[in-house]
């Protein structure tokens, strides 16, 4: 049977807007209180102002009150087991913890699932930021 996160990421897929690469991304992100926040890539010309269907679902969660996640979900109109890029990652652990799921469709009833941390080791977090805030005062 096929995660019901997984298939809330898939249908995200529809509201894509990829007119330049095609590929379509969904995401499904479940807050603690079990409320999903779906997202889905949208992109622009200027490929750098392009969202990405992660921080699209986040943005709506934290938007709506939400700052704790326990399971995000993620495929690709090509379900290839795609991952969160490395600045969706950093997004995400600014909320989560390094163990939060990450649920990668492989296509069918096949799945991948990392942690956070396993995606984003050493992350830059509030601790980075003040332990260089300390190491500057003290210089």
């Amino acid at each position: 049977m096929t995660d019901e996160l997984i298939e809330a990421a898939r249908s995200a897929l529809d509201a894509a807007y990829v007119p330049y690469s095609d590929y379509t991304v969904g995401a499904a992100l479940r807050t603690a209180d079990d409320t999903v926040f779906t997202g889905c890539n949208i992109e622009n010309a200027n490929y750098s102002n392009s969202l990405h269907a992660e921080e699209v679902a986040i943005a709506e969660a934290v938007k709506n009150g939400h700052r704790e996640f326990d399971r995000l979900a993620v495929s690709s109109g090509v379900r290839d087991g795609v991952t969160p890029c490395g600045m969706c990652r950093q997004t995400l652990a600014e909320f989560c913890d390094d163990d939060l799921p990450v649920v990668c469709d492989d296509g069918d009833e096949s799945t991948t699932t990392y942690t956070l941390g396993e995606l984003l080791p050493a992350t830059i977090g509030p601790e980075t930021l003040e332990s260089a805030k300390h190491s500057k005062k003290t210089e």
